[in-house]
């Protein structure tokens, strides 16, 4: 049995002022980690404790141990070209072909189950970011990847001199790695390294993202964000009108936006021009937000610490179990025609399949003649 222990710092306790104890109660998840949308059109929802939730526009499923699922905290979510969903969890990795979970650990060859990355490159290669260094799985084989070590960040919950916190290939078919040591680039024959030395904003990178202008933005824990040119680094600052320090994310929207959120103050839009931010007063409950989405209809998804919230275009939605999940008229998701709710029994991840008021951590499964079901309406 796993138990888990957190402490709840200043912009969280802050949240749960600001959110009543039922409402977060409400919630899908406590905290929405990580979004991803398959080519089936099935949104999926990596927690921090309680496996993943999946939604295919019929009703909310929840995966976790009980179910076969790998691991309780979802730090990764990828597909691949024949349509498998595999997820870099807490316990390792953890591969869905529609019908069942094939697990992937340390005794498979995977060189630590404690993952935090997790990317497919062009090729069809899986890269394995974790605690303890990266691996490469070609379908059939995990091949560690060595990443210089550096010096653990003992300000953060969780760090080692080899972990790598994300992944990412650009439009060259370089290999990025954000580590406690900067960012590493691999071309395929040998790694070059960028750092505090060469102007990057902070040696502790969480995020890397290549925007459609051909520049490089960073993510950092402890100085913001910071853009590279391919020659030198602008630190976005006070100056621009961004507060904080602690980001997590970076993500370019088919617009060509480029949205992170800061703990502490919400959510920044860069227009290309300027930077607008996004806090309490536009509905985001949540100061503490980790990853970004946008789905094949457009619809931009935020989730993190308080569960997760949709852009309507000017305000933040917080989608919880009970919606507002469909266009008016339509039962919720997890609702059947009898009122029997479907919802999420945290921290305990037990398996329960119990109607009414109660809450289930158990595989759902679809229920018929639904509204929702015969129209299929997607989740707006």
């Amino acid at each position: 049995m796993m138990v888990c222990f957190c402490t709840i710092p200043g912009a969280y306790a802050q949240d749960i002022t600001n959110m009543e104890a039922s409402n977060v109660d409400e919630q899908i998840s406590e905290f929405v980690r990580r979004i991803f949308q398959d080519k089936s059109g099935n949104l999926w929802f990596g927690t921090n404790g309680a496996g993943v939730t999946r939604y295919d526009r019929r009703s909310l499923e929840y995966f976790s141990i009980c179910e076969g699922f790998g691991g309780y905290a979802v730090r990764g979510i990828v597909e691949d070209k024949e349509g498998n969903v595999w997820f870099g969890t807490s316990g390792g990795v953890t591969k869905f072909d529609g019908e069942s979970f094939t697990n992937f650990t340390e005794k498979d060859g995977l060189i630590n189950n404690d993952v935090w990355s997790m990317v497919i490159d062009s090729k069809g290669i899986i890269w394995i970011g974790t605690l303890q260094g990266v691996s490469r799985f070609d379908g059939k084989v995990f091949t560690p990847f060595a990443i210089p070590e550096a010096a653990p960040d003992f300000s953060r919950g969780v760090t080692s001199a080899r972990i790598v916190h994300c992944i990412m290939e650009d439009s060259k078919g370089k290999m990025w790695f954000g580590t406690n040591g900067g960012a590493y680039i691999y071309d395929g024959k040998s790694l070059s390294n960028l750092s505090e030395k060469d102007g990057l904003c902070s040696n502790s990178v969480n995020c890397i993202l290549e925007s459609k202008d051909g520049n490089f933005w960073f993510a950092t824990h402890h100085n913001g964000v910071c853009r590279w040119d391919g020659n030198s680094f602008t630190h976005i600052t006070t100056q621009e009108g961004v507060n904080g320090t602690e980001v997590w994310n970076l993500y370019e929207d088919k617009s060509g936006n480029i949205w992170f959120p800061v703990e502490g103050f919400g959510v920044y839009r860069y227009d290309g021009k300027s930077f607008t931010n996004f806090s309490k007063k536009d509905g985001l409950a949540s100061h503490a937000i980790q990853c970004t989405y946008e789905d094949k209809e457009g619809r931009l998804w935020f989730g993190g610490w308080l569960g997760l919230y949709r852009f309507d275009g000017k305000s933040f939605v917080n989608l919880t179990k009970q919606g507002p999940w469909q266009q008016a008229g339509h039962r919720p998701p997890q609702q059947d025609p009898n009122g029997n709710i479907k919802a999420l029994l945290m921290p305990q991840h037990k398996c329960y399949n119990i109607c009414k008021t109660s809450m289930i951590t158990g595989k759902g499964k679809p229920w018929s003649n639904s509204p929702s079901e015969e129209s299929g309406i997607p989740w707006a």
